[in-house]
């Protein structure tokens, strides 16, 4: 079967360092053809334009990249901006009505099948693939991080085995990670333009596409095969991106502090809460409404300290 017409979508703000280990990943992957990149150098000052002109040309039998140098207004100058117009950019570049868009970071470093896995899963019948984020092996992680987001994994495993027990997903069973951000998604160019595209806002458009997506009736899978590497570096360029999670575990590790998370049991009873509800209620925004409107879990547990069951993964759980 041929593979989905598809575009790589990525936006990039003074990434010349980043970008050349990215599109040399890309013109790496063992999809066929030529592959389609779309950037969006957001309010860039630095030489990246000129390093992705120079490896196009590199790779001219291997990438054909679309590049928008963009310069936004202050108040619009941030990644949901940039995403946004990569993705216009790409959708615009599918001659067919059922292509796929898939989205990264431009610190990324994505494996040689990443692009043929997010396709599999979408010829399997899903709308939106989540990509699990590891570090990237070739970078230095910082003092006490490597140690924390192991944690993090385990707890996040735990997290989603109490899910798949109370209140499993059909089209996405188990095993399955957790996340599903920018710095690896899939996107059905039909459901991309059902749940109206990349919201421009500063902080958190991808999660808020994802959830638009599903309210639209989006099918949201996180096969583990499907994942990329992404910088460990703590300046990243997105404000509440991974770098700041980075900082705050980097600095919770240098003060001698712990990491806290809610205990286990909040989770079982929202998995509950969310089978019950799920029965109730039949429309997917009226569902996630509810959910938001409930209180915050309060973080009431030392993470090194819960005893978690036999599991394996990372990536939050929650939108289905």
């Amino acid at each position: 079967m041929p593979a989905l017409p598809f575009c790589v979508c990525v936006p990039a703000r003074n990434e010349e360092e980043r970008l050349p280990r990215l599109l040399e990943a890309l013109a790496a992957q063992d999809v066929e053809g030529l592959i389609q990149v779309a950037i969006c150098l957001n309010n860039t000052t630095d030489q990246s334009a000129d390093i992705i002109a120079t490896l196009g040309s590199r790779h001219r039998e291997r990438l054909a990249i679309d590049l928008d140098v963009a310069t936004f207004p202050p108040e619009r100058a941030h990644a949901g901006s940039a995403r946004a117009a990569a993705m216009a950019a790409g959708l615009a570049r599918l001659p067919s009505p059922n292509g796929v868009l898939i989205t990264t970071d431009a610190d990324a470093r994505p494996p040689a099948n990443w692009i043929v896995t997010n396709l599999a899963a979408i010829a399997r019948g899903a709308d939106i693939v989540g990509g699990r984020l590891l570090f990237d092996e070739d970078e230095d992680i910082p003092f006490g991080v490597a140690a924390a987001r192991a944690l993090w994994d385990r707890y996040w495993a735990a997290v989603r085995q109490i899910e798949d027990e109370i209140d499993p997903c059909e089209w996405d069973p188990p095993p399955r990670h957790g996340d599903h951000t920018g710095g690896s998604l899939a996107i059905t160019t039909e459901m991309y333009r059902r749940s109206g595209g990349v919201p421009p806002i500063a902080l958190g458009e991808d999660r808020a596409l994802v959830e638009a997506a599903v309210m639209a009736g989006g099918r949201l899978v996180h096969p583990p095969e499907v994942w990329t590497r992404v910088s460990a570096r703590l300046d990243g360029r997105a404000a509440g991106g991974m770098a700041q999670m980075m900082r705050r575990m980097a600095d919770t590790a240098s003060r001698g502090a712990v990491e806290m998370a809610p205990a286990l049991s909040h989770w079982r009873e929202r998995a509950m809460w969310r089978r019950d509800r799920r029965q109730a209620v039949c429309a997917k925004s009226r569902f996630i409404a509810a959910e938001h409107a409930l209180p915050p879990m309060p973080h009431d547990a030392v993470l090194a300290d819960i005893a978690f069951p036999s599991a394996a993964g990372s990536g939050a759980g929650g939108v289905r």
